[in-house]
């Protein structure tokens, strides 16, 4: 759908998500008053659109060419990030030795979770 009033294109309601391939992966700092370096991605959508999405949860191994899943979901601190990653699909693994809030970063069940039970 296009937006007059903001001279975009945005893939919107059509579809929840969308798939693309890497075409960068870089660090950036994010807005005042943070500091870090945030991992994100420029993706190239399956409509030819470009956009910048986040990579989250702690380590990852994209690299240009990799096959990725976005969701919408903007970064606060970082100026343009509209989209995240989905974590644990297509060429994005999951986030390893991670404990809670699994599904969000697409973690599988560790043995250790499943003995305590």
């Amino acid at each position: 759908t296009y937006n007059a009033l903001k001279n975009k294109l945005l893939w919107g309601k059509s579809s929840p998500q969308k798939r693309g391939v890497c075409v960068q992966v870089k660090t950036v700092t994010p807005r005042k008053p943070n500091s870090a370096l945030r991992k994100i991605a420029r993706v190239r959508l399956t409509n030819r659109m470009e956009v910048t999405a986040y990579i989250p949860g702690e380590g990852h191994e994209l690299q240009e060419h990799s096959v990725v899943l976005i969701r919408g979901g903007r970064v606060k601190d970082l100026p343009g990030v509209r989209y995240h990653i989905i974590r644990g699909t297509l060429d994005t693994s999951g986030v390893a030795d991670r404990r809670q809030g699994r599904s969000k970063y697409g973690a599988k069940k560790t043995k250790g979770l499943v003995e305590s039970e």
